[in-house]
């Protein structure tokens, strides 16, 4: 399975609906299409599956101000883990 992004507006925010399995390799193509838009929500409500360099640029965009909207508890709780790694260093 491959990663889908649809990219719609609900007139305040772009809404990028992600679903499929999302891996390292998309890491830059997400990147680009969060560039240049101040208001972004991530839709994560069909994501599969994901790998820690995902994680990490979702933690990143949400402490930038990114909306994780549906986001599965499982990635949620990755995420918290990969903060606290990171401010230990």
């Amino acid at each position: 399975m491959v990663l889908k992004i649809d990219r719609s507006t609900d007139g305040t925010f772009v809404v990028l609906r992600l679903s499929g399995r999302m891996q390292s390799e998309h890491v830059k193509q997400l990147k680009n299409q969060i560039a240049g838009s101040a208001k972004v929500v991530l839709d994560l409500e069909d994501v599969k599956l994901v790998d820690r360099a995902v994680v990490r640029l979702l933690g990143t965009c949400e402490a930038n101000g990114t909306e994780l909207r549906h986001c599965s508890p499982y990635i949620r709780e990755w995420i918290a883990k990969e903060k606290n790694t990171a401010e230990a260093d």
